[in-house]
């Protein structure tokens, strides 16, 4: 007679179900990003508007414009300093809007394609997942957003050359302004990764952020109320703007780091439900 017995599980099968790592994590949502034909065309667009608006806001000052027939040369080495920044981060008025809808679609074209069951598959805890997307979402976009102002710097000081007005790139009132427009681009497209994933669909998500950075200040600019006031410095787009704006001639300009407090309240806000609903809901 013989004895049946139940093999043991091999090593090698153990092994197959070790977690995958964050820095994995991470690699896989850089492939995906990197992928991903929208991640292409809105880093274009975005070093297009810069360099674009940076152009045209230098030509509306040297042709026509206040430096017309001026001696501006002979201004401040501050005051050229802050006409390249101004014309520098100019496209970032713009460009938050091409971001957001990336950082919408970053999430929602993976519930579209289902692409999201995959990912959840793989990192079951799903919160890794999340953050790895966010990761690598706000560094692709910050340093994009550095390489568009320092491009639409050398297009504005090329235009303003023939003014003789010039400056130092390296120099801090020239080049924190331009990293606070990254930084501020970079911020505005976690938000919208974490309203992405909150809504789950593309349009409205999309309408949701745009809503947020543009609809919600002039709404409110239309309200005739005192506490308007009061409110306005806490709406996303006006706190972030002053990350790279000169806003020191408002008699109630708050100083910057208050301004970055208030963005990073709202990038915390929207990370946080997408983090919780991500949680409790099904893929």
């Amino acid at each position: 007679m013989t004895a049946l017995t139940t093999p043991a599980a091999r090593p090698s099968q153990r092994a197959g179900t070790t977690a995958l790592s964050f820095t994995g994590v991470l690699r896989s949502e850089w492939i995906k990003l990197r992928s991903l034909r929208s991640t292409i065309w809105s880093f274009v667009i975005l070093v297009v508007i810069a360099l674009g608006m940076a152009l045209l806001m230098s030509l509306s000052y040297v042709s026509g414009g206040p430096l017309d027939g001026a001696d501006a040369a002979g201004l401040p080495s501050a005051a050229q300093a802050d006409l390249l920044v101004q014309a520098s981060t100019f496209g970032a008025y713009f460009g938050q809007l091409v971001v957001a809808v990336l950082g919408v679609l970053v999430i929602t074209g993976e519930y579209s394609t289902g692409m999201i069951r995959s990912t959840l598959a793989a990192v079951p805890t799903r919160l890794p997942a999340l953050a790895a997307k966010g990761v690598v979402l706000f560094a692709a976009t910050f340093v994009m957003g550095a390489i568009s102002a320092i491009g639409a710097f050398f297009v504005a000081s090329a235009v303003f050359a023939d003014s003789g007005i010039a400056a130092n790139l390296l120099e801090p009132d020239v080049i924190l302004p331009m990293l606070g427009s990254a930084l501020y681009l970079g911020l505005v497209a976690l938000f919208a990764l974490g309203i992405g994933t909150m809504l789950r669909s593309s349009a409205g998500g999309i309408a949701t952020v745009v809503g947020v950075l543009l609809v919600l200040p002039l709404v409110l600019q239309m309200i005739p109320a005192d506490w308007v006031q009061d409110v306005l410095p806490y709406v996303l787009s006006t706190a972030g703007v002053s990350l790279f704006a000169d806003t020191t001639a408002a008699a109630d300009a708050a100083p910057s780091w208050e301004n970055l407090l208030i963005v990073l309240g709202w990038v915390g806000a929207s990370v946080a439900g997408a983090a919780v609903l991500l949680k409790r809901r099904d893929a």
